[in-house]
């Protein structure tokens, strides 16, 4: 398959979960051998992806309070860079995280494929989240903010979820990105038991050099960079690693000691793997 970013040729690396993960020669990218389309995101963002574990949350509505609290430091972030202006929020699911950036002065909505997350939304919480995927966002609304927290790994057709969201950047508005940097230290460790590398659901993995490169490519040029403050559920984090440790070798004689982690506490993520950026779109 072509590179997504340099149109470059790719080779497989290795395999994970039955799916070939490839690494482009030419800019390093990497992304998962798989043709993805819409019914692909109906299939695998479901409500299973939200409350059946492995991959996914074992309970999302049960993390409502700390991903409020994650928008919340978005919001102040991006406050420190500009104003308060309206934001369209990509991936919004529950509406939490939106949630969180309006409670710091930000006006916006959000875009969710999967039906019943964007019904809590709107239905729960009271807020403006259209139900689909960004690549086929219908609206001509234009705004000063578009984020895209823990998402542009889900992307099934990268480029278009990206013209999209450039179309619907005002000029001089911004791109906020949270995502996971393959080429950290954790990453590098753990080569391909790194538990981002997690597909069908995982389709892309970055780092900030080749997200920058393929921002550039949409008129967007880095203002920020930096690591985030990430709070995570017990039982979300003992259904991953439960899910990744069955294909991690000499590792998985861990996964009985994982019933000792209380669920029901929340535990600040220990590692150094992801990063936010930045962007500003040129004039």
């Amino acid at each position: 398959m072509e590179c997504p970013i340099c149109q470059g040729a790719s080779r497989h690396l290795f395999s994970r979960h039955g799916y070939g993960i490839l690494g482009c020669d030419s800019c390093g990218h990497r992304f998962a051998d798989i043709a993805a389309d819409l019914q692909h995101v109906e299939q695998v963002y479901g409500d299973d992806y939200f409350e059946g574990g492995e991959a996914g949350y074992s309970d999302y509505l049960g993390e409502g309070a700390i991903l409020r609290a994650s928008g919340k430091r978005y919001g102040r972030l991006l406050n420190s860079y500009m104003s308060p202006g309206t934001i369209l929020d990509v991936g919004a699911a529950a509406g939490f995280i939106l949630q969180g950036l309006l409670d710091t002065g930000w006006k916006g909505e959000g875009v969710e494929p999967n039906p019943r997350m964007a019904q809590h939304a709107r239905e729960t919480l009271g807020l403006s989240v259209h139900t689909g995927a960004l690549e086929q966002f219908p609206h001509d609304q234009q705004f000063d903010v578009v984020s895209m927290i823990q998402v542009i790994a889900h992307f099934y057709d990268l480029r278009q979820a990206l013209t999209t969201a450039a179309e619907r950047t005002r000029p001089g508005g911004y791109w906020l990105i949270e995502s996971w940097n393959k080429d950290s230290w954790t990453a590098r460790l753990l080569g391909k038991n790194w538990h981002e590398y997690s597909p069908p659901s995982v389709l892309h993995w970055f780092s900030p050099k080749d997200l920058g490169q393929l921002a550039g490519q949409f008129g967007f040029r880095e203002v920020a960079q930096g690591r985030p403050t990430r709070w995570i559920k017990g039982h979300h984090a003992k259904s991953l690693l439960d899910y990744k440790l069955q294909e991690a070798g000499p590792l998985k004689y861990f996964r009985p000691f994982l019933k000792l982690v209380p669920g029901s506490i929340s535990y600040p993520y220990p590692s150094e793997d992801l990063f936010w950026v930045l962007y500003q779109k040129r004039t």
